[in-house]
């Protein structure tokens, strides 16, 4: 990145914020009244022109003021944000909703979406804790009429598997019982690849059940994440920029289908530590789909045990301090709550 003076600095974080803040291009007159700065307008102007040659300004008309272009966001993230963290009244409102919830970590991750939906007011997305390798943990076998039965493991972490099988004939609860708990018994702690040595120990209606948990267990193992959960795309779509286009929509797409979001988050967040934030700015030159916006993501849960992502995807124009510091907090939370959950 390019070095600026503390002069340049000042005036690209403070476009930066009124940018952010009236999604207008700014002008030298209006930074020097609404700021009060003791500097000419000239001055101001002439240091704009300097930042626009070197690629953090743009100015969108002729005659108008500056925008801040990507790589101005990006040295504004890099280099002159500060990590700074929530107001204490913000983070015991926040803390306070996940403790008064119940005791679930479904209803902890539709929390966490809708928490940073609001505090973003962006659209947001939290991905259900995820084993980089599945393993048994729990097996229930319940009846439910004739010759269906629901399947309901549960692995290593907190992922649930349900699936509905039809047996080759009738089987009572308590035959239906015994079997789940003798699989249950057997496989617990092990992954997909140490399953298949149990079967001499199992009886046709268990080695047909078995067959079911791999086939599970192993299309687990290919995810790169668990059941994602949105909220607040609707904040996307109001955005000024996005009016009358198709930005946002491109944008959300990201979200929605899971063969590119598995893509995005393969090859960014999906690397760091746990509590590391990430910030994607105009799609970083690869996804095309985010070109006109920005994602803040960070990695909460269980190292070696189940890890999950959350985040926010807004317009390049959002305020990243307090963006980062509410995503790097609802990480932390999450991380808590989820852990306590687990290792319980």
């Amino acid at each position: 990145m390019v070095e600026l003076s503390e002069r340049q600095k000042l005036i690209l974080t403070l476009v930066v914020h009124e940018y952010t803040r009236t999604a207008q291009p700014v002008g030298s007159h209006h930074l020097v009244d609404h700021y009060k700065l003791d500097m000419s307008s000239a001055t101001i102007r002439n240091e704009m022109a300097a930042l626009t040659e070197l690629g953090l300004l743009r100015q969108p008309h002729t005659s108008a003021g500056r925008v801040p272009s990507e790589e101005g966001y990006r040295y504004f993230v890099g280099r002159l944000i500060r990590n700074s963290e929530l107001p204490a009244n913000t983070r015991r409102t926040i803390s306070h909703q996940f403790y008064q919830s119940p005791q679930d970590i479904e209803q902890w991750l539709r929390l966490a979406a809708s928490v940073l939906a609001h505090q973003s007011r962006a659209a947001s997305l939290v991905t259900a804790p995820h084993s980089e390798l599945a393993r048994f943990k729990h097996l229930e076998l319940i009846a439910t009429r004739g010759r269906q039965v629901l399947l309901v493991m549960v692995m290593m972490g907190g992922e649930i598997h349900q699936e509905l099988l039809t047996l080759q004939e009738p089987v009572t609860q308590d035959s239906l019982s015994i079997a789940a708990n003798h699989i249950t018994l057997l496989c617990q702690g092990l992954g997909v690849d140490a399953l298949s040595a149990l079967e001499d120990q199992l009886n046709p209606l268990e080695k047909d059940v078995l067959t079911v948990i791999k086939r599970a267990m192993a299309r687990s193992d290919t995810m790169v994440a668990g059941e994602v959960y949105l909220d607040g795309l609707s904040n996307v779509l109001i955005e000024p920029e996005f009016s009358g286009s198709e930005d946002a929509r491109r944008a959300l797409r990201v979200l929605e289908e899971r063969s590119l979001l598995d893509n995005l988050l393969s090859r960014t967040i999906m690397t760091s530590a746990i509590g590391g934030v990430q910030v994607l700015i105009g799609g970083e030159g690869t996804w095309q789909e985010l070109s006109q916006c920005s994602m803040v993501l960070a990695r909460y849960g269980m190292p070696g045990l189940a890890t999950g992502t959350l985040g926010v995807l807004g317009p390049m124009r959002m305020p990243y301090g307090q963006t980062i510091s509410t995503v790097r907090f609802v990480a932390g939370l999450l991380s808590d709550l989820v852990s306590e959950t687990l290792s319980g």
